[in-house]
């Protein structure tokens, strides 16, 4: 386990999938994924075999240090290693939490941006957000310095309508 201050992050385990599929089918999360399907548990085993089998793909439970809980998912994922590059994937499941405010979110997503930027010797780290998901752009931009990097028009559908969705990176040489 990789631990900060308040959380620690380790890898997934088969004993984690059944919790895995109840956080991402709460559909509050789900519309700020880019799978908006529920999923079931076909889907869950299918997901962790090949997750586990990438030498792309780095996915993390994060744990509450004080219980050995899970409370959250992470990961580094689709990594190029020509440019140095992967998209982040971050959410904190207990008690519908998405991002919370008890430090959790910003301890762990700290310990997996240095994860990347330390040990993977990554040098960007991406990810894609819609733009009503601006609870996750506001914590990213604001806690971690990402920056906007693009905009993608009418890419996603969701309540009737269409939304854009933005790219938003941080640069090894940008982290604090």
């Amino acid at each position: 386990m990789i631990k900060g201050e308040k959380t620690g992050i380790r890898a997934v385990e088969r004993d984690d999938l059944q919790l895995l599929r109840d956080w991402r089918n709460i559909a509050s999360f789900r519309r700020n994924f880019r799978e908006v399907n529920e999923l079931n548990m076909l889907n869950q085993e299918i997901w962790f075999e090949n997750v586990t089998k990438s030498a792309n793909d780095f996915m993390f439970v994060i744990c509450d240090l004080k219980t050995s809980q899970p409370i959250g998912a992470c990961g580094l994922l689709y990594i190029n290693w020509i440019i140095r590059s992967a998209d982040f994937s971050f959410y904190i499941g207990e008690n519908e939490s998405y991002i919370d405010n008890n430090g959790y979110a910003q301890d762990s997503a700290k310990l997996l941006i240095e994860y990347g930027f330390k040990n993977l010797n990554l040098n960007k780290i991406w990810m894609e957000l819609y733009e009503f998901d601006t609870e996750k752009i506001n914590f990213f931009t604001k806690e971690f310095n990402f920056k906007k990097e693009a905009e993608l028009r009418d890419n996603c559908y969701e309540e009737g309508r269409y939304w854009n969705s933005f790219i938003i990176s941080l640069l090894r040489n940008e982290y604090k």
